[in-house]
This record gives C-alpha cells, sequence and structure tokens, in this order.
C-alpha cells in the first residue's frame, strides 16, 4: 500500500508543480530564488536527460510504459521484499509516469528547477524522484541485497 502511496503522492506533486510553472512561470521565463545559485527557469524538454536526443518523443514513451510495466509487476508479485527495494522502484516509477504523462499530453517535459551554481540542466519533481529512486536502488543492490540484516527489510 505504501507503493501506491508513493506513486500517487510524486505524480500529484509533479503536476501540480508543473501546472504551477506553466501558469505563472511561462510567461516571465524565470526567477531567481538565490542569485547566482538557483533559479526557476520554465522549460520544455522535448528529449531526455540533459537534452539528448531531442524529439524523440514516441521512443521515450515507449521505453517508460515498459519500464513501467516491468515496475508495477515486480512490485506486485515481490510484494515480500524489502521497504527499501519497494520505495526505490516506487519513486522510479512515480517520477516515469509523471514525465510520460508531459509527453502523452503535451509532446515535451515541464522542467522547472535550475541550479545556475554548477549550470545544472533544468529539471522537474519527475526527475529529482527518478534520481533519488536510483540512488536509493543502487544503494540497496551494492549493500543491501543479499544480507541477512532484517532491520533493512
Amino acid at each position: 500500500m505504501l507503493e501506491v502511496f508513493i506513486v500517487a503522492f510524486v505524480i500529484v506533486v509533479d503536476q501540480l508543480t508543473k501546472y504551477l510553472a506553466a501558469t505563472h512561470l511561462k510567461p516571465i521565463g524565470s526567477v531567481t530564488l538565490i542569485k547566482g545559485v538557483f533559479h526557476l527557469t520554465y522549460t520544455e524538454n522535448r528529449g531526455a536527460a540533459f537534452g539528448i536526443l531531442q524529439n524523440h518523443r514516441w521512443l521515450f514513451i515507449t521505453f517508460a510504459i515498459i519500464a513501467g510495466i516491468i515496475i508495477l509487476y515486480y512490485l506486485i508479485s515481490h510484494a515480500d521484499e524489502s521497504l527499501l527495494l519497494k520505495v526505490s522502484l516506487s519513486l522510479i516509477l512515480g517520477g516515469a509516469i509523471g514525465n510520460l504523462i508531459d509527453r502523452i499530453r503535451l509532446g515535451y517535459v515541464v522542467d522547472m528547477f535550475h541550479f545556475t551554481l554548477i549550470d545544472y540542466p533544468v529539471f522537474n519533481i519527475a526527475d529529482c524522484a527518478v534520481v533519488l529512486g536510483t540512488v536509493l536502488l543502487a544503494y540497496y543492490l551494492l549493500f543491501v541485497s543479499g544480507k541477512t540484516d532484517k532491520n533493512l527489510n
């Protein structure tokens, strides 16, 4: 049940922030929150991370659907797995669905968070969820998987 909540929470927060960015940020382009460090910048990303593979919408839609089905199947068929594993996969699934909604509905993904200090590409809540889920998954696979410590299950 926690998995459903995490996926739904990520999708709702992601879509809400994208709606707010499209309605309030798009007309002005960018707002500085911390000068030289962090801005809110409206961007329409038609590619993947760092803007690679621009205008390959159907490739991203297909990949997200296949990955989503695999993760969903795994979560359903392995309900007794580690909590850490289920949380990580739920974050990845929620983020994938959040960006998938944009790609299907708009043809691009709305991004708005921009760390200008290191000139990092503009990103969104779904991207954060996918990255956090991937980091947790990597931690699980490298340091937890196969261990008998029941505190992590």
